[in-house]
This record gives structure tokens, C-alpha cells and sequence, in this order.
């Protein structure tokens, strides 16, 4: 076992380890807090952040690195020729280790990064009130908007069919005819998770069709927007950054909003185990496309706007379906805590979507009250 003291110190240029320390609550990668005995002048802090990059998932995990210092720099140019704001937002820095490059690998074949850790902010697993919301939507419209110009061709794909519905749909059907045992906790909940999935196949199609028709355009995009992704400064409760950065690549923006939304609007969060608490709150649903379009109705098409239901819809269901394939094979993407955590994790997704398509005609009348 790697000790992450020795390769943090391997990012510290002038000052000396003090502790490593586990950090946030990610599904993918391991996660540390490096605290220093002083100040690094690249990052003018005393702590930053490091992780080892999960490489099942990750499987050219230098690409993660290339795409964080191209869109970066191109967010930072952006920023640089805009009026200075009244509010603060942040991009976090990669930090070099010793050996020159933005990355380190152990003699256990792990890969490793630093990032800054932008200070002064917190996430929170739920959104807290309105006000968060409203946050919420505007960290990812500017987000969007800052990388709105950026050629998604200078971006690599780190997850070549991560958000292509249709290829989750495709691994789905491959592990579920690859079972020759039953799956942990086989009953009814995985036969209600096969039942479901077989009824919402359609969907599958929907953006990357519109796409394909020339009404949706490639853009760069954050790929994880949830709400725990969201910084949120400590005293003004503004939205600051947007983090987990490694699945920024080329892709549609409506993947993006539709999992802010998804996450968002439902206040029990992902990871509740009350199927009847599983609501989806349009009136959290009109303040994130609110605070969103602030900033992303400077590159919105009509098209885009037409195609905001669908999004929402379709990624609750591709997580849904992404949870349920890991249950069914075992475990091996998602971090779990017990053997039926990910398929828990699919139910709350799936009652979800059924709560959004309940509520279609009042989020498509939400969407039309914001549209130029």
C-alpha cells in the first residue's frame, strides 16, 4: 500500500507535510486533505488537494490532466477580458509535482494528482433552500458560459460513452445476460429495477438523436454537476466553483442541467433509503433554471431550451441504470458500503423519474415561462 504522506510531499515545493487526511465523500476516486507548515507560492495556500484517480474508470487518466489545463487556462482567459463581478468565482490550479509533470505514478502502478483546494467554500450533500438553488443553477451556467467559445475538438474524451445513454443501455444488456448467479439481494427490487428499465428503453435515444439531427451542438461540458460538486462560500452563501473536473470532454450541455436538476430537485438526495420521500420540487426546479439561464441564455438555442425536460428526465434514468448495472455485476464502479447499496441507489433514481414524468406538464411550463 502506497502511503499518500510520501507522494503528497512529492507536490510540496517548499514546504513540509504535516498531515494527509481523507477528504469529501466521492464515489470514484481516493480523496486526501494536505495540510502544510506553510505556504506554496504556486497555489499561495498551506494545503491543497490530492487523489489517486480511479483507473478502472479512468483508463487514460493523462488525458484528465491535458483537458484540466486547456479548459483552465481557456476559463481563465475568458474570466481576464470580462468586467470584474462583485462576486467571487474560482478555477481551481493543477499543481506540478517535483518531477515536473501535472501527475505522479506509484510503483503500484497508481495514478496521482494535486489539485488547489478552493478555500473559504463548502458542498453540501442536499440543497439547502431557495436561495442554494438559485446558486446551484448559476454555478453551472457560468460555468457553461466560460467554456461556451472553447473548441470541445481540443478536449480528449477521459470517458469515452460516459453520458451516451444509449452505450449504458447497451453494457446493461450485456451484464444482465452475462448473470449466471443471482445478483446480492435478488428479489423483488431487482426484478421491479428490470421491469422498469425494459419500460423506459426509449428514452435512451432521445438527445443523442437530437444531436445527430443537427438541433443539439457539442460543447465542453462539466459531466457531474450534482449538488455536492457546487462550492458554496462559507459567508456570503454564493456559489464560487464548480469541482471533480475529471469528466469535463466534449458532450451536450443537457446532460450537465439535467443532472444539476436531477440532483437538486429532489431534497431527500440519492442516497435515502424512504422511497416516499423521493419528490422532485418544481419550485426548486424553477429557481436552478432561473439562476442557470442567467448565465447560459447567451449561448442557449431554441432547441436547447426545447430539449430541457427530456434532459432532466433521461439522466435521472441513465443513473438509475448505471446504479443498477454495478449491483448486477458485482460492484465495480461505484464505491459502495454494503452489497445493495448501488441497487438502492437505483431505486431512488427510477421513483424519481416516475415523480418527473408525473410532473411533465408543469416542468415543460416552466421551461416555457423562461424561454425568450
Amino acid at each position: 500500500m502506497i502511503d499518500p504522506q510520501f507522494v503528497a510531499a512529492q507536490f510540496a515545493h517548499h514546504a513540509a507535510v504535516i498531515s494527509v487526511a481523507s477528504y469529501g465523500a466521492g464515489n470514484v476516486n481516493d480523496t486526501y486533505l494536505v495540510t502544510l507548515d506553510g505556504i506554496e507560492p504556486a497555489i499561495n495556500a498551506d494545503c491543497f488537494v490530492l487523489q489517486r484517480i480511479n483507473q478502472h474508470v479512468f483508463r487514460q487518466p493523462r488525458l484528465i490532466l491535458l483537458n484540466m489545463r486547456t479548459f483552465t487556462d481557456f476559463m481563465r482567459a475568458q474570466m481576464s477580458q470580462e468586467e470584474q463581478r462583485d462576486r467571487r468565482w474560482e478555477v481551481p490550479l493543477v499543481i506540478r509535482a517535483r518531477s515536473g509533470q501535472d501527475y505522479l505514478e506509484d510503483e503500484a502502478g497508481g495514478f496521482w494528482r494535486a489539485i488547489s483546494l478552493v478555500a473559504r467554500a463548502k458542498t453540501y450533500p442536499k440543497i439547502r433552500d431557495v436561495a442554494h438553488a438559485r446558486e446551484a443553477g448559476y454555478a453551472l451556467g457560468r460555468f457553461h458560459r466560460l467554456i461556451s467559445d472553447l473548441d470541445p475538438t481540443r478536449l480528449h474524451d477521459t470517458l469515452p460513452g460516459f453520458h451516451i445513454t444509449p452505450q449504458y443501455l447497451v453494457h446493461y444488456d450485456q451484464v444482465l445476460a452475462a448473470r449466471t448467479a443471482p445478483a446480492s439481494g435478488e428479489g423483488p427490487d431487482v426484478l421491479y429495477g428490470e421491469d422498469f428499465v425494459a419500460a423506459h428503453r426509449q428514452l435512451a435515444i432521445v438527445l443523442e438523436e437530437a444531436y445527430r439531427q443537427g438541433k443539439l451542438t457539442l460543447r465542453a461540458m462539466h459531466g457531474d454537476p450534482k449538488v455536492d460538486n457546487i462550492l458554496i462560500d462559507e459567508r456570503t452563501g454564493q456559489a464560487v466553483s464548480l469541482i471533480d473536473l475529471d469528466t469535463v470532454k466534449p458532450g451536450l450541455v443537457h446532460y450537465d442541467i439535467g443532472d444539476c436538476l436531477r440532483s437538486c430537485c429532489n431534497p431527500a438526495g440519492e442516497e435515502t433509503t424512504d422511497l416516499d420521500s423521493v419528490v422532485f420540487d418544481l419550485d426548486l426546479c424553477r429557481v436552478i433554471l432561473e439562476g442557470y439561464l442567467s448565465e447560459a441564455a447567451r449561448f442557449f438555442t431554441p432547441h436547447d431550451y426545447a430539449y430541457l425536460y427530456d434532459a432532466i428526465r433521461l439522466i435521472t434514468f441513465e443513473l438509475g441504470l448505471r446504479f443498477f448495472t454495478d449491483h448486477l455485476a458485482g460492484n465495480v464502479s461505484f464505491k459502495v458500503w454494503h452489497p445493495t447499496h448501488n441497487l438502492e441507489r437505483a431505486l431512488v433514481q427510477f421513483r424519481l423519474v416516475e415523480q418527473i414524468e408525473a410532473n411533465e406538464q408543469a416542468i415543460r411550463q416552466i421551461v416555457s415561462s423562461l424561454t425568450p
